[in-house]
């Protein structure tokens, strides 16, 4: 299939990559183009604009927050202007709802389908297309995209067709991990500060109760103190938990626990930790429990 990409970060390199070695005919384009080169080493060609990335009919956009998408979205040199009559839009960024339905009645006035199809993963899982995505939109268009997401993810989660809802469930995931982090990092500071071995505790618990992928990864990230280079920086973290706490407010739903996460964020993006993973947040702690900040790192 000939498809446009737009936003080569880690993520988007690493999806673009796998659609390439499937076969699929990649038109790439990147604010930053000698990110672009890469992927034109492997075959990809490199447009001008995503107006240029976006006239391939179906285009995929991968890029860093809401004024991003709406930078590469809009505009004579955008993604609806290049995109023909009855194309598809795929945005697979982490975004708010509102944006979102902003973007779907964007490309519908242009005759255009609008897809959310966020996913959940590191680059590390995109690079070995092993992604899940949540992906809403219209019957027809998620049919025609269907094959591009299933090559880029080990499943994909059809959540019906409002695109709102893809962007809601993955902001409630990414602060369902960020929960996880947040427990992990206050059970490594109690065992560890009372003497036990960390990595036999945490071999227990991800052997047992908790075997789900967001305590294993985070875990070893915790364990090991590996937060350069970053899967995930950490002021997209406190990015989505403000998404997160905007659609709590609007829907009136108390997140408390979302409230703490973000404090934990703050409190880490102050000590001058914002190119690292987002899970550095989890050091504070090990730092309240007075074990200093290369205690979380020990075994």
């Amino acid at each position: 299939m000939r498809v446009g990409f737009v936003g080569l970060g880690a993520m988007g390199s690493a999806m673009a990559g796998v659609l390439l070695k499937a076969g699929h005919e990649v038109i790439a384009w990147n604010r930053t183009p000698a990110r672009a080169q890469a992927l034109r080493e492997r075959g990809a060609s490199v447009a001008g604009s995503p107006a240029e990335a976006a006239r391939a009919g179906v285009v995929l956009s991968m890029v860093a927050d809401d004024g991003a998408i709406l930078e590469v979205a809009e505009g004579k040199d955008g993604i609806r202007a290049g995109l023909p009559s009855g194309g598809v839009h795929v945005s697979m960024s982490t975004l708010a709802p509102a944006t979102v339905g902003g973007l779907v009645r964007m490309h519908r006035e242009a005759d255009q389908e609008f897809v959310a199809a966020p996913v959940f993963g590191r680059p590390e899982a995109a690079a070995a297309a092993k992604l899940f995505v949540a992906c809403a939109g219209r019957p027809e268009a998620l049919e025609r995209v269907r094959p591009l997401l299933e090559t880029m993810g080990q499943r994909t989660f059809n959540l019906g067709e409002d695109p709102e809802h893809a962007a809601l469930v993955k902001l409630a995931g990414n602060f369902m991990i960020s929960a996880a982090i947040e427990a992990l990092g206050e059970a490594l500071a109690l065992v560890g500060k009372a003497g036990v071995d960390r990595r036999a505790f945490l071999e227990l618990l991800t052997e047992t109760l908790f075997s789900a992928p967001a305590y294993r990864t985070y875990g070893q990230v915790l364990l090991e103190g590996r937060f350069s280079p970053p899967g995930f920086r950490l002021p997209l973290g406190a990015k989505d938990n403000r998404l997160l706490l905007e659609a709590g407010e609007r829907l009136r739903v108390p997140l408390p626990l979302a409230s703490l996460v973000r404090d934990r964020i703050l409190a880490a993006l102050s000590r001058g930790w914002g190119e690292r993973d987002w899970a550095t947040f989890a050091r504070i702690a090990a730092e309240d429990a007075g074990e200093g900040l290369a205690a979380q790192g020990r075994g």
